[in-house]
């Protein structure tokens, strides 16, 4: 199977060519299959990638049009209501990344793993711009021998489209779920009307308006670091590189509360850039977890389970490739 391609099912959309220009760049080698409902267009990516081939890919199809072709892992970067690349991924034995499902959505693709746990690595990976909030946070949180307060800011510039597959993830998460899962007081509560609102400084230290938002980031975060009080909020706007006369950028602010190893009182606020924007953030995510999904990064590919990216993703890793595709993580002045 070290010969088989990885499936990008989606791959010709702007988070599917960051994916592969983040594989492509540490793995010249690695056979890529573009797959998309329009052959041309997934052809053409495939194309421009290089070392890739483009397929038609058929929804309703248990092979999903491919017949027999082997694969070696499947990445879904669309959202696949009919778990297609779920049942095709365990029907053949090997790993599934989905990245466009709501918190909300997961039930499927649980329901899918506990049926038949023991096929292969399942990753829900709907963490925000897939482990770009959880594993810096949980980097973070090492400071802390408690914490007690998690308040996740995500900035998304309006000239940040991400492509047409994110924009349509946005309208439909924003029209299903108006409500935002939040931890407060140790309880999962749902905010909604005026209980959403919040608000956030960005990393120019200006103020923005924020909407709560339901991200599974909520509960990872909550429950691998034990925080009572977890809190996810969204802006669109203009972000703090742009406003200063330079390209738009993507912002994620973190902020932590607790106590120190010492018992003393801590609060630390930082914030994970990329001047690229969301897309290319994404890919690199995407990216590594195929890699470690299969091996790619020299140690052995993850057993069968079902996984958050950040119990994937090492932390010094993620940092050292995020700094070298144009993205740091900035320490800023705790609120």
């Amino acid at each position: 199977m070290t010969d088989a391609p990885i499936l990008l099912m989606g791959g010709s959309g702007s988070i599917g060519r960051w994916t592969a220009r983040f594989l492509r760049e540490t793995h010249p080698d690695l056979p890529l299959l573009i797959g998309g409902r329009d052959l041309a267009k997934a052809e053409k990516a495939a194309a421009e990638i290089g070392g890739a081939e483009g397929a038609a890919l058929d929804l309703d199809a248990d092979d999903l049009g491919l017949g027999g072709r082997p694969v070696r892992a499947v990445g879904v970067l669309f959202s696949d209501e009919r778990i297609a690349g779920l049942r095709f991924a365990q029907a053949r034995g090997v790993p599934h990344l989905s990245i466009s499902s709501g918190v909300y959505e997961i039930a499927p693709e649980v329901a899918a793993f506990m049926h038949r746990p023991g096929a292969a690595p399942v990753v829900l990976g709907y963490e925000w711009l897939v482990g770009a909030t959880t594993v810096p946070a949980l980097g973070l949180a090492r400071a802390f021998g408690r914490v007690e307060r998690i308040a996740i800011g995500a900035l998304v510039d309006e000239e940040d489209s991400g492509g047409p597959a994110v924009a349509e993830d946005f309208e439909r998460l924003n029209s299903t779920l108006p409500a935002a899962l939040t931890r407060r007081g140790g309880r999962y509560v749902w905010r909604a009307g005026e209980d959403a609102k919040a608000g956030f400084r960005a990393v120019d230290g200006t103020a923005v308006e924020a909407t709560g938002f339901s991200s599974i980031d909520v509960v990872g975060l909550a429950t691998a670091t034990g925080a009572p009080d977890v809190m996810f909020n969204l802006a669109t706007g203009v972000s703090s590189s742009r406003r200063r006369g330079g390209p738009m950028s993507t912002e994620i602010v973190i902020e932590l509360a607790g106590t120190d190893h010492a018992g003393r009182a801590l609060r630390t606020c930082h914030a994970v850039v990329h001047r690229g924007g969301s897309a290319p953030l994404t890919g690199m995510g995407v990216a590594m977890i195929l890699e470690r999904l299969v091996g790619l990064d020299g140690r052995p590919a993850t057993p069968a389970g079902l996984y958050f990216p950040y119990q994937l993703l090492d932390h010094d890793a993620y940092l050292a490739r995020l700094e070298a595709s144009g993205g740091e993580v900035l320490a800023l002045e705790a609120p």
